[in-house]
C-alpha cells in the first residue's frame, strides 16, 4: 500500500476524492443555475450556456496538460498535490466573489480555473501510484482511484444540483466548495514524499510543442500508446452515454428530473463496483486479460440497451420515479446501464495500471498528461459526432447501438495490433472457467531480466496456464508438432512461441530455435522450455533432455524450475487416449496448480538435477 501504511493510502484517496467531488459540485450547480435561471444572469440561451460551460471546463486539458506532465516529472508529486489544493481554495474564493457580485464572467473564470486544477492534478494522481505501490498492489490502487472518482462525480453532481435548486443564495455553492477544498488540502498534507524522477528537466510553456513531445513519449512503447487510445475511447464512449441521459430519461423513458439521477447513479455504481471487482479478479497483478472481457461487455450491453429502450411516446406529464419503476422494461434498462459501468471498470482499470507499469519512470507523468489530452480530444469528437447523428434524425437508442458497434470495431482493431490483450484474455478465461488455478512461489520468477523456465509437460494448454500465472510475457520453446496444432496454433503464434524439432526431423529448425532463444535471452526476456520434449502419455516425467544445458552454456542465466499439478486426466491431456477427444472429462472448475521453485545456477542446471527438482515440486499430485 501507499508508503506501506493504510493511513497514507487513505489520505491520498481522500485528496483525489474531494477534488473530483468539488469539481462536479461547482460545475453541475453552475449548469443548473444557467439552465433554470438564465434570464437572471445573461441574455444567452440556456442551451448555449451549458455547452459553453462544458467547453470552458475542458479547455485547460488541451492547454495545460503538457505543462502539468512536465511539472509532475520535475518536482515532488506530494508537494505539487498540496500546491494544487491551495489553488483550489483560491478558486473557490473567486467563485464566491462571482456569486456575491452576480458576475457570470467571474463564475466562468472560476470554472476554467477548476478545469486547470483537474489538469494539474491528473498526472500527479496517476504517476504517484507506481512510486509507492508494488506491482501486485497497482491494480488495487487504480481500482480505488477509479471507483472513488466516479462515486465523487455522482455525489458531486447530485449535491451541486441540490444546492443550486434549494439554497437561498447561490453563494452557498462556493462556501461548500471552499470547505471541500480546505479538507482536500489538509488531507494532502499526509501524502508521503514522491521524489521527482527528472529534477533537472527544463519546463517548456509552449503547449503545442510539448503536447506533441508528450505524445511522442507515449508512442515509444506501442502497448502503452494503444492502451492510452483504449482509455480515450472509453471516455468517448462513456461520455456519449452520459450526455444523453437527460433527453433519454425525458423523451424515451418518459420520466422526470429524478429519473436522470437514477440513470446516472446506476451507471456510476456499476463503474465503481466493476473497478473494485477488477482488483479481485486480477489476482494480485496487472491482468490485461480483463480488457477484452470489458470490451465485450461494453458492446453487448450497449446493443441490448438499444433494444431494451421503449418506443418513445408523447408524454403529457412526466412519470414520477415510483411510477417509472413500476414499468417492467425499465429494469432491463437499469440492468444494462449497471452492466455497462461494470464492464467499463474491467476495461479501464488494467489499462491505467499497464500505462503506469510500462511507462519509463522519467517520462511517466508526461505520458499520463498525453493520456489526459487525448481523453479530452476523444470526448469532444464523440460529442460532435453524437450531435451530428442526432441532428440527422437518429434516435437516442439507435445512437447507443451505433456506439456499441463502433466499440466492437475499435476493440478488434486494437487487439489485432497488440495480440497480447487477447492472449491474456484467453489464458485468463481458461484458468477461471475450465480450471481453478492455485499458484505457489511465483515470487521466484524474476520481475526483470532474462531467465529460463523449465516445467513438466502434461497437456496441450500448459503454456497458456503458465502464461496466465506469470506477470511477465514468456517465450515458449515447444515441439513443432504441438506448435502446429489446429486452433491453438493461433495462440502459440501470437505468444511468439519458438517451434523446435529434433535434429533427425529438421536440423535447420532446431538450430534456428536455439538462435532465437539466445536472442530472446540477450534481450532480457523469459524463455520457457519443456525439457521432456513431449507431452506425457503416462502421467510420469520422461527423462529431461540436454537442451537447457546448451542454452545456458551459451547464455548463462538463472534456471527457474516449475511444476504443473492436476492437469493429468484433463481434456487437454493424453490420459486414456488422444487429447481433446473426451469433452468435459473432469468437468468445469477442476483444481490445478503451478509450483515455482528457487532459481538453479546455470552451471548446476544438468538434466538430472532439473528433473529431480521438478519432480519434487510436483509431488504425488499429477
Amino acid at each position: 500500500m501507499l508508503c506501506s501504511t493504510p493511513a497514507a493510502l487513505l489520505l491520498f484517496f481522500a485528496t483525489q476524492f474531494l477534488g473530483a467531488f468539488n469539481d462536479n459540485l461547482f460545475k453541475n450547480a453552475l449548469i443548473v443555475l444557467l439552465t433554470f435561471q438564465a434570464v437572471n444572469w445573461t441574455t444567452l440561451a440556456p442551451e448555449v450556456l451549458t455547452n459553453l460551460a462544458a467547453g470552458i471546463f475542458i479547455l485547460p486539458f488541451f492547454l495545460f496538460s503538457a505543462t502539468a506532465g512536465q511539472l509532475a516529472d520535475k518536482y515532488d508529486k506530494a508537494k505539487l498535490a498540496r500546491l494544487v489544493k491551495l489553488l483550489e481554495i483560491v478558486i473557490m474564493g473567486v467563485a464566491l466573489l462571482g456569486f456575491s457580485t452576480h458576475n457570470l464572467a467571474v463564475l466562468l473564470s472560476a470554472l476554467f480555473l477548476l478545469g486547470l486544477h483537474s489538469t494539474l492534478f491528473g498526472p500527479v494522481k496517476y504517476a504517484i501510484l507506481p512510486q509507492h505501490l508494488r506491482e501486485d498492489e497497482l491494480v488495487g490502487g487504480n481500482a480505488l482511484v477509479e471507483a472513488g472518482t466516479f462515486v465523487a462525480i455522482l455525489i458531486g453532481t447530485l449535491a451541486g444540483g441540490l444546492l443550486a435548486g434549494t439554497a437561498g443564495h447561490p453563494g452557498w455553492v462556493a462556501i461548500a466548495g471552499m470547505v471541500l477544498a480546505v479538507l482536500g488540502y489538509l488531507c494532502s498534507r499526509g501524502i508521503p514524499a514522491a521524489p521527482a524522477p527528472v529534477p533537472e528537466l527544463v519546463v517548456s510553456l509552449n503547449p503545442f510543442s510539448e503536447t506533441w513531445r508528450n505524445i511522442g513519449f507515449a508512442r515509444q512503447n506501442r502497448t502503452v500508446f494503444l492502451s492510452i487510445l483504449g482509455i480515450s475511447w472509453f471516455w468517448l464512449y462513456g461520455a456519449l452515454f452520459l450526455a444523453q441521459f437527460p433527453p433519454y430519461a425525458k423523451n424515451v423513458l418518459g420520466g422526470n428530473e429524478t429519473s436522470v439521477t437514477l440513470l446516472l447513479a446506476v451507471f456510476t455504481i456499476g463503474i465503481g463496483f466493476g473497478s473494485l471487482l477488477c482488483e479481485r479478479l486480477s489476482a494480485g497483478h496487472v491482468e490485461i486479460g480483463l480488457v477484452p472481457f470489458g470490451s465485450i461487455g461494453l458492446t453487448l450491453f450497449g446493443i441490448d440497451l438499444a433494444f431494451a429502450s421503449p418506443t418513445p411516446l408523447p408524454v403529457v406529464t412526466p412519470l414520477p420515479l415510483a411510477s417509472l419503476l413500476a414499468l417492467h422494461h425499465i429494469w432491463r434498462v437499469l440492468f444494462d446501464l449497471f452492466a455497462l459501468g461494470l464492464f467499463g471498470g474491467f476495461f479501464i482499470v488494467p489499462l491505467y495500471a499497464l500505462i503506469q507499469l510500462r511507462s519509463a519512470p522519467a517520462q511517466r507523468a508526461r505520458i499520463i498528461a498525453a493520456n489526459n489530452i487525448l481523453n479530452a480530444l476523444f470526448m469532444v469528437c464523440g460529442a460532435l459526432a453524437a450531435a451530428g447523428l442526432l441532428g440527422d434524425g437518429l434516435s437516442i437508442p439507435a445512437l447507443f447501438g451505433v456506439a456499441a458497434l463502433c466499440n466492437a470495431v475499435v476493440a478488434v482493431y486494437i487487439y489485432s495490433l497488440v495480440p497480447e490483450f487477447m492472449l491474456r484474455f484467453i489464458a485468463w478465461l481458461l484458468v477461471h472457467s475450465v480450471y481453478r488455478l492455485r499458484q505457489h512461489g511465483l515470487e521466484n520468477i524474476p520481475e526483470e531480466g532474462a531467465a529460463v523456465l523449465v516445467c513438466n509437460h502434461v497437456s496441450f494448454v500448459d503454456p497458456i496456464v503458465i502464461a496466465a500465472a506469470s506477470r511477465r510475457p514468456i517465450r515458449f520453446v515447444m515441439d513443432y508438432r504441438i506448435y502446429r496444432t489446429p486452433i491453438i496454433n493461433f495462440v502459440f503464434r501470437h505468444m511468439s512461441a519458438i517451434p523446435i524439432a529434433p535434429a533427425r526431423d529438421d536440423a535447420a529448425m532446431m538450430e534456428a530455435a536455439f538462435e532465437e532463444v539466445a536472442r530472446a535471452l540477450a534481450a532480457g526476456e523469459l524463455v520457457a522450455i519443456f525439457p521432456e520434449g513431449r507431452i506425457t502419455d503416462s502421467g510420469e516425467l520422461y527423462p529431461f533432455r540436454p537442451g537447457v544445458q546448451r542454452i545456458v552454456g551459451r547464455t548463462p542465466v538463472p534456471v527457474i524450475p516449475m511444476a504443473l499439478q492436476g492437469l493429468w486426466g484433463s481434456f487437454f491431456s493424453r490420459k486414456d487416449g488422444p487429447a481433446m477427444s473426451k469433452p468435459l472429462r473432469r468437468g468445469l472448475f477442476s483444481k490445478i496448480a503451478l509450483v515455482v521453485g528457487a532459481a538453479v545456477a546455470p552451471e548446476a542446471a544438468t538434466p538430472e538435477r532439473l528433473q529431480e527438482v521438478v519432480a519434487g515440486l510436483r509431488g504425488e499430485w499429477r
